[in-house]
Formats: structure tokens, sequence, C-alpha cells
């Protein structure tokens, strides 16, 4: 992905047809799912398939917010674990941080 913005508003108008309570709706559930996938994501005691499988999902829930940064994060991990990376847990840290910094974007706007 060429730009990494962390959340792209004129895709996510695109998305919610200018509905800003739907925008704040895909977004509140967005932060729900990064809350809820990434300790899983971080849990290296748990199969690395399941682990890009939680990526994979991370990375279409972003997309579907225009949140570009953290779409290519989860994209590294889920590449680097599908391919049994033993570095798989940088890609993670970075798309933990991409999500800790998207969050905290998003903290004034929920």
């Amino acid at each position: 992905m060429a730009d990494e913005t962390l959340l792209d508003r004129a895709h996510l108008d695109a998305q919610t047809f200018g509905d800003e309570a739907l925008a704040d709706e895909l977004l509140g559930l967005f932060e729900e799912q990064c809350r809820r996938l990434m300790p899983g994501l971080e849990n290296a005691a748990l199969q690395a398939g399941d682990r890009a499988d939680l990526a994979h999902t991370l990375k279409g829930s972003a997309l579907g917010v225009g949140a570009a940064r953290v779409a290519a994060r989860a994209s590294e991990a889920e590449d680097a674990l599908r391919a049994g990376s033993p570095a798989a847990a940088d890609p993670i840290q970075a798309l933990a941080i991409a999500v800790d910094e998207t969050l905290a974007a998003l903290a004034g706007r929920l």
C-alpha cells in the first residue's frame, strides 16, 4: 500500500455514504476487533496458521474502514506467519504499533 494513512476518511465516507453515525459504529466495531484479535496475534504459543488467519481478518476489517497502515502491517504479519518466518515477531510488533497509533487517533472520534 503506497498510502499508509491512519484513517482514510474519504474511503470511510464512501463506505458509509457520509452517514456519521454509521461511520462511528463501524469504527467502534473496528476498535473492538483490534482489541480482540491482537492478543492472539501476539501469542507465540498459538499455531502460526491460526495467527495468520487473525492477521487476515484484521487486514480485511482495516481495509473496510480505510485504516491503511493497519491493513499494510496486518498483510505483512500474515505473509510472515504463513511463510513460517522465524522473524514473524517483527511484523507483528509493527502491526501492534500501527493498531495503537490508529486507535489513539480514533479515541477523540468515538
